[in-house]
């Protein structure tokens, strides 16, 4: 199908349309996106983005996610909150979500009658996978009446035991929003701990009761990894999402959501930044800010990166049966209620 598809010259065209973009984008931490890079990607993204106008879908892609399905063949780019207002807003026949299960399965509760896939199929979130629903009903048994907030990396079923869902983004104006001075939160731990501090800081103090587990690679920051940029690149900005240690994060200059660290580098004068996130978003960064030195220390998630051209031309064609998104119709509606709290309480 791909050979067929069109002749040398246009695939030399699409092949420097990717270069256009990704050129100045880190491949490996060592090694740039070359035009021979691209020109492997190029009958894929052709391909792609052919089917896509015939089947009335669209492509939404997670920042994590590589960057020649980013920049190739998504139609939006984004955090998770960004993609679930896409996804909510969506006219297409069928949605294509390149992230983790939790986030297709979101787009599938938001959009029940719609098609949905996931290229990297059940690919998984150690955030989402650390807490169960029963869990969340015996954690709210020791806490009765305390209202419950779940962060968006949570399966469906936990979403579907909270009073509100909530993202990176947003959690600190919905957690200060939420009544009464104690509130749960799940299932990130380190995420819990900033929250407290944060309302604390804010003047709205609450007590945080959380459980469930940690991000897989924002966790494994430390001070010294601060403390190393600021000593080898003297004016640099570091920035961090809240899934991080707290003890990093009172070290930073910006902590926030992926969506909030790009506004931040495109808002800012400086020209080093320090990036204490996933590998994709400091991609994301090189090839919208050429112009800037973003330094990133370690973090790849395995999970996004099973994301690819290949299985995305595959869900397009011919999805395997765990590519295909559905959503136990009564988990669907519970789960979908604090989905629409958490759009109400963001406005």
């Amino acid at each position: 199908m791909l050979k067929t598809l069109e002749n040398e010259a246009v695939l030399m065209q699409e092949a420097q349309r990717l270069y256009g973009l990704l050129h100045a984008v880190s491949k490996t931490k060592a090694d740039k996106w070359t035009l021979e890079d691209c020109l492997v990607a190029a009958p894929y993204t052709l391909c792609i983005n052919r089917f896509k106008q015939e089947r009335n879908a669209v492509i939404l892609a997670h920042s994590y996610t590589t960057p020649d399905l980013v920049y190739g063949v998504a139609d939006f780019r984004g955090d998770s909150y960004e993609l679930a207002l896409k996804a909510r807003e969506s006219t297409a026949d069928v949605i294509i979500f390149a992230g983790v299960w939790f986030m297709a399965e979101t787009a599938k509760i938001i959009n029940p009658s719609k098609k949905v896939f996931i290229p990297a199929g059940k690919a998984g979130c150690t955030l989402a996978d650390s807490m169960t629903a029963a869990q969340v009903r015996t954690l709210r048994a020791k806490h009765p009446g305390i209202p419950a907030l779940c962060y968006i990396n949570s399966s469906a079923e936990v979403k579907a035991e909270c009073d509100a869902c909530v993202t990176s983004g947003n959690v600190f104006d919905i957690a200060q929003r939420m009544p009464g001075d104690e509130l749960i939160f799940v299932p990130d731990m380190l995420m819990a701990e900033n929250l407290e501090a944060e309302l604390k800081r804010r003047g709205t103090p609450k007590k945080v009761i959380s459980s469930g587990g940690s991000c897989c690679v924002h966790d494994k920051y430390r001070p010294a990894q601060v403390e190393q940029l600021r000593a080898q690149y003297p004016g640099i900005r570091v920035l961090a999402h809240p899934e991080c240690p707290i003890e990093v994060c009172r070290l930073c200059d910006y902590v926030g959501s992926t969506k909030g660290m790009v506004s931040y580098v495109a808002k800012s004068p400086d020209h080093t930044f320090g990036m204490l996130t996933e590998f994709g978003l400091v991609n994301r960064l090189e090839a919208e800010h050429p112009d800037k030195q973003f330094v990133w220390p370690f973090g790849v998630c395995s999970y996004m990166k099973k994301n690819t051209l290949i299985n995305t031309l595959e869900v397009l064609v011919e999805p395997r049966p765990e590519q295909i998104v559905e959503v136990d119709a009564t988990v669907a509606e519970q789960a979908k209620k604090a989905i629409d709290k958490m759009f109400e309480l963001a406005k």
